[in-house]
C-alpha cells in the first residue's frame, strides 16, 4: 500500500496528523549497533514544528519511544519499532473543509482513491507523517556511523524563493547548518531568506526553494543497476517527501548547457585510489557509487495552504471558496533538510547492506 520502503534496511510507516501518533517498523537492521533513544531525539528536535518564528506554530515535543528491538543500549536483529505520540492536536480547524478539496492537496486525490479520507491535517498526506521516516533515518544514520565512520550526511537550505545560498560541499558541516534557523550556512543568504519567509508569511502566503545535500565518505561500488540504481533510489526517496517536486544528482539540468568533453569527469590515481578530477556526476556512475562525493538537490514547492480565499469545489462537485486556518508552515525548507538526511541515509544503509551480502 505504499507504506514501506527499502529492500534489507526496510520500513514500514504508520500514522496521521491528527490520529493517536505515528511510528515506524524497521526490518533488517543489524545486530549490535549502540543505539539509545537520544540519538533518535536529536534528529526529531531538528524537524519537530514549533522551534523558531519560522515554521508552524504546533508545539508537539515528537519525544520517541522505543518498543522493541533495542536492549541494553544496542540493536538485537530483530524488528524496531518506534512511536511517535501527538500531543498539540486541534482538528477544529478543519471541520470547515470536511466536503471541500484544498487546492493543490491531496484531499480530491485520496477520496477519489479510497472514496474516503482523513480531513483532519490532510490525515496521511500530512508532512507531519515525516516524522516517523526522520526517526528511522535516524536509526539508518547510526547504523553506518559504526560500519563506514568515514561516511557523514549534510544537508542545508540552498534556495528560498529567489534568494540562493553560495555553500562549499566539500566543507559545509552540519553545525554550520543549524546555526541559523533557516538551515542555511551562508550568513548573509540566511538573513536574506529570513526576510523572504517573513515576508510570505505578513502577505499569508507561502514559499518554496531548494534543499541541497552532499554525502561524503561513500565507498565506491553501492548501488545496483538496472532498475536499483543508487541515483534511482535516491531520486524516488526524495520525491516521496511531501512538497517535493524535483531532483537533481550532480550537474543535473545544468549538465544539459555543457559539452561531453566539459562535462566528463577524468579518471586519476591518488593514493593508490581511482578518482576523479572533477564531479559532475555526483559521485554516481552508472547507477553505482565511484566513491567521490554523493551531490543532489531538491526542489520543495510552496506550501499549499495559504491564507487566503480560493475558489475550489466540494465532494458533490459544488463551486465553492476556502479560507484555510490552522498552523501551517510558511516555507518547508528548514524542516526539510533532517527529512532529506533521513531519506538519504535510508537509500544508503540499505544499499550498504546490499552490497555487503555480494562479499563472500
Amino acid at each position: 500500500m505504499g507504506d514501506s520502503f527499502g529492500q534489507l534496511f526496510r520500513i514500514m510507516s504508520f500514522g496521521e496528523s491528527h490520529g493517536a501518533g505515528l511510528g515506524v517498523v524497521i526490518e533488517g537492521c543489524p545486530a549490535g549497533v549502540p543505539i539509545a533513544a537520544s540519538d533518535i531525539q536529536v534528529e526529531l528536535d531538528r524537524r519537530r514544528p514549533g522551534q523558531s518564528k519560522l515554521v508552524t506554530p504546533r508545539k508537539e515535543k515528537d519525544q520517541v519511544e522505543i518498543l522493541s528491538g533495542v536492549f541494553e543500549g544496542h540493536t538485537l536483529g530483530t524488528a524496531i519499532g518506534l512511536l511517535i505520540r501527538n500531543a498539540d492536536v486541534d482538528s477544529s480547524k478543519y471541520e470547515d473543509f470536511k466536503d471541500k478539496y484544498r487546492p493543490s492537496h491531496a484531499d480530491y486525490t485520496y477520496d477519489v482513491k479510497y472514496g474516503r479520507r482523513d480531513w483532519r491535517g490532510g490525515g496521511r498526506a500530512s508532512a507531519r507523517e515525516t516524522a516517523a521516516r526522520v526517526a528511522a533515518g535516524a536509526v539508518a544514520k547510526r547504523v553506518l556511523s559504526v560500519r563506514c565512520p568515514d561516511l557523514c550526511v549534510v544537508g542545508w537550505v540552498a534556495q528560498v524563493a529567489s534568494v540562493s545560498a553560495a555553500v562549499d560541499p566539500t566543507t559545509v558541516t552540519s553545525d554550520a547548518v543549524d546555526a541559523h534557523p533557516t538551515r542555511c550556512p551562508d550568513a548573509q543568504a540566511a538573513a536574506d531568506m529570513e526576510a523572504a519567509i517573513q515576508e510570505a508569511r505578513k502577505a499569508r502566503d507561502t514559499v518554496g526553494g531548494v534543499v541541497s545535500c552532499v554525502v561524503r565518505g561513500v565507498p565506491a561500488g553501492w548501488g545496483e543497476p538496472v532498475f536499483d540504481k543508487l541515483e534511482a533510489d535516491l531520486a524516488k526517496a526524495m520525491l516521496s517527501i511531501p512538497a517535493a517536486k524535483g531532483v537533481e544528482v550532480g550537474s543535473g539540468f545544468a549538465g544539459t548547457l555543457l559539452r561531453g568533453s566539459q562535462h566528463n569527469d577524468p579518471f586519476v590515481m591518488a593514493g593508490g585510489d581511482v578518482r576523479t578530477t572533477s564531479n559532475h556526476s555526483g559521485g554516481i556512475q552508472g547507477g553505482i557509487s565511484n566513491g567521490e562525493d554523493i551531490f543532489l538537490r531538491v526542489a520543495f514547492k510552496p506550501v499549499a495552504t495559504i491564507f487566503q480565499s480560493q475558489d475550489t469545489v466540494t465532494s458533490d462537485g459544488r463551486a465553492t471558496t476556502i479560507s484555510p486556518k490552522g498552523r501551517h508552515d510558511p516555507c518547508v525548507l528548514p524542516r526539510a533538510v533532517p527529512i532529506v538526511e533521513a531519506m538519504v541515509s535510508l537509500v544508503l544503509c540499505d544499499h550498504m547492506l546490499r552490497q555487503r551480502a555480494r562479499q563472500p
